[in-house]
């Protein structure tokens, strides 16, 4: 990378095992990783941490990821953070509604692997 600060991405995702594959697949692309494992962690993670990026789950414990992305972007702190849904979700009204709460984009896991997931977050950061 071309300046000193790492890009730094919060996955946000329940499922320990799939959130240990996006960290190494980040990691190994030069990326500083954070992660939450429910909605209400993620909150607070964000606000503390500021992070480039935030890889954001819909289903997850405590409070939704669409719960998640409001809050986010009703926030003067955090509205401008990028927000990438992740989710397993794959109905068009749910694609539909988080974009139109502000998400950059709106990924289902099955379809992609971790590093087209890693080509979109450098799409959507310019990197």
């Amino acid at each position: 990378m071309a300046s000193n600060k790492q890009t730094h991405i919060l996955i946000v995702e329940d499922d320990l095992f799939l959130a240990e594959i996006y960290q190494k697949k980040f990691e190994m692309e030069g990326f500083k990783v954070s992660m939450a494992n429910n909605g209400e962690k993620a909150l607070v993670d964000i606000k503390k941490k500021l992070p480039d990026l935030v890889l954001l789950d819909i289903l997850l414990p405590k409070l939704d990821g669409f719960s998640v992305l409001e809050a986010l972007k009703s926030d003067k702190a955090t509205k401008d953070i990028p927000v990438i849904l992740l989710t397993n979700l794959g109905q068009q009204d749910d694609v539909q509604r988080g974009l139109e709460k502000g998400a950059a984009d709106y990924l289902i896991k099955t379809h992609f692997k971790p590093s087209e997931v890693v080509d979109k977050v450098r799409k959507i950061l310019h990197l």
